[in-house]
């Protein structure tokens, strides 16, 4: 596998005028263009509906089941001064659900707008809940990564976490868009079939689906399985560096069952994936089995191998000389999560996908249009052979709109398999 760290990311950049960045949905979400692009790199266009029609019969298609949280929280100082805490992910209790669940006081890392008005104590706001009046209480403790440990207190312990972020939470829709969130995109920035709670941003390649399409998939033949990646903020983070060797990727919470990864295995360690999110954590999959495979022949039980052990990291793949198949690595996490009794893979991936990259388990990739010089058009030159610009070229030349409200297109890997 090639090294893309020296990757220049001005090679990634295309004209992307703000009229053709979609600001809201269609109102039929499944009505958006579809452009279609072949392994022998035709490109024409239908409309979402029809997918169903480009894909084969038996073939099993995955979805990222995340859900949007309401993660910006905005305090007003006694100066009157705006302080808007953005939500990124739990620090205590770590887990998300357990987070959710908690009642009292929670810890977030958290990015922190208007900073140099918020130097310290403690930042208060009342909350009308459950009939009654409830002080949420943030204080700073700490710093996290590139941003801040926030303490949340509130002074009611028959009320959860996820009930003070849905009572006085906006939902972070992208900066992009350059407006503010309205009623209607607490509907329309949530995918169809979105069901886990801890996302800072929508998988926007399911925004399109709608139950009406989902069920002419199944008629079709084709699986469907779910597993969650938390989209975090870094999803919109550009790349700032001439190379992207210094740019630094987020990591991002995964989850999948063991019987998706089984599933997985009976079709051979091949699907078709819905979004971006969804290929890094398939892809993710099979350097996880990798590691597993490397610490037991280190000496370790599959017992003794815990979640943060198996943490993906950036470089990962273009550092990895084994090459077993995708089906010998998927077989790998199924031994340590039966060694543990898991029902469910937990752990984070920092993998970057970049032309050099060779795809393992992803086949076909439902996807938006992406920003430019952003990773996530990267992720789909490295799926179609660095032949993104004639993709692009057409769907600018042919009126489709971009990037997560936009339309969406289905791409074919542009490799032999192996």
């Amino acid at each position: 596998m090639n090294d893309p760290r020296h990757i220049q990311i001005k090679d990634y950049n295309y004209p992307l005028p703000d009229e053709r960045i979609a600001k809201y949905p269609l109102t039929q979400r499944d009505q958006s263009k579809l452009l279609l692009r072949a392994s022998d790199g035709t490109v024409s266009e239908s409309v979402f509906c029809h997918l169903p029609e480009y894909l084969p019969a038996g073939a099993l298609m995955v979805f990222n089941n995340t859900k949007v949280i309401q993660a910006r929280l905005h305090f007003h100082k006694t100066t009157g001064a705006l302080i808007e805490i953005f939500c990124l992910e739990p620090h205590t209790p770590l887990d998300y659900q357990q987070s959710f669940a908690t009642t009292g006081s929670v810890t977030w890392t958290c990015l922190v707008g208007n900073l140099k008005k918020w130097k310290e104590g403690a930042l208060e706001r009342e909350i009308a809940l459950k009939d009654r009046s409830i002080t949420l209480s943030a204080e700073r403790i700490g710093v996290s990564g590139t941003g801040f440990e926030i303490r949340f207190s509130w002074n009611d312990d028959s009320v959860s976490w996820a009930e003070v972020l849905d009572a006085i939470g906006e939902l972070p829709i992208p900066p992009y868009l350059n407006r503010e969130t309205e009623e209607s995109d607490l509907k329309t920035y949530q995918t169809v079939y979105s069901k886990i709670k801890g996302s800072v941003a929508a998988p926007t390649a399911g925004l399109h689906f709608t139950p009406e399409v989902l069920n002419a998939l199944d008629a079709k033949g084709i699986e469907r399985a779910e597993l969650t990646l938390h989209v975090g903020a870094g999803t919109f983070k550009p790349v700032k560096s001439e190379e992207i060797e210094g740019h630094t990727m987020h990591s991002e919470w995964i989850a999948v069952r063991r019987e998706i990864i089984e599933r997985l295995i009976a079709h051979g360690g091949r699907c078709i994936a819905v979004g971006t999110t969804s290929v890094r954590t398939l892809e993710s999959l099979y350097y996880i089995g990798i590691i597993i495979s490397r610490l037991v022949a280190e000496g370790r039980a599959l017992t003794d191998i815990h979640a943060e052990d198996l943490h993906v990291p950036q470089w990962m793949p273009y550092e990895t000389k084994e090459a077993p198949s995708a089906v010998e690595s998927l077989e790998w996490i199924v031994r340590y999560l039966d060694a543990n009794h898991y029902t469910t893979l937990s752990t984070a991936t920092q993998i970057i996908i970049a032309p050099g990259y060779t795809y393992h388990i992803v086949r076909t990739i439902v996807t938006n249009f992406h920003q430019p010089q952003s990773t996530l058009l990267l992720l789909v030159s490295a799926f179609v052979g660095g032949e993104w610009r004639p993709i692009y070229d057409y769907a600018l030349a042919h009126d489709f709109r971009f990037l997560s409200y936009g339309d969406s297109s289905v791409l074919n890997y542009d490799a032999l398999e192996k």
